[in-house]
């Protein structure tokens, strides 16, 4: 599985409450959620954002609440990524939950700035600035959670181990 996109560079302590602001809480629909992802951090965010492109951010990433809302709007929105040096593990833990691929490595958040085209392979954990010509080694998912990602999240994991 790759990942291949523009980036939106983030910094520290980026919280739930900014990726997805308490007052449109009360949706739960995807689509909802992602037409208000970032707002408060990133205006033209929602504006600017195409399927498939990346957040980078610096230190613990998804700090705050343990709602599910966050990383759902984020792949809502198109992501298809979030690098960062580290996460919070709630929100590590439902990001992988809702199948989308998050990936620690502080060298890459420190080496891609915003804007750069970035190409993730989830596979092997190697990162590549294809503006800069830099790479990185991240952290591979194990094949278990390759498998969730892939099921687009761990609901539809589950199920499909129960109809085979």
């Amino acid at each position: 599985m790759r990942a291949n996109g523009t980036v939106f560079k983030y910094g520290d302590n980026v919280d739930t409450d900014v990726i997805i602001p308490a007052r449109y809480l009360n949706s739960s629909d995807p689509a909802e959620l992602a037409t208000h992802c970032m707002e408060d951090i990133d205006k033209e965010f929602v504006k600017k954002v195409r399927k498939g492109d990346i957040i980078v951010a610096d230190k613990n990433f998804g700090c705050g609440s343990s709602r599910e809302h966050a990383p759902l709007a984020i792949k809502a929105a198109g992501v298809s990524c979030v690098i960062a040096q580290t996460f919070a593990r709630i929100f590590y833990r439902n990001a992988i939950n809702i199948g989308l691929p998050i990936i620690e490595c502080p060298e890459a958040s420190r080496g891609i700035e915003d804007g750069d085209q970035v190409e993730v392979d989830f596979d092997s954990g190697m990162i590549y600035n294809r503006t800069k010509g830099t790479q990185f080694k991240g952290q591979a998912f194990p094949e278990f959670m390759q498998k969730i990602i892939a099921a687009e999240g761990l609901v539809n994991y589950i199920n499909s181990q129960h109809q085979k």
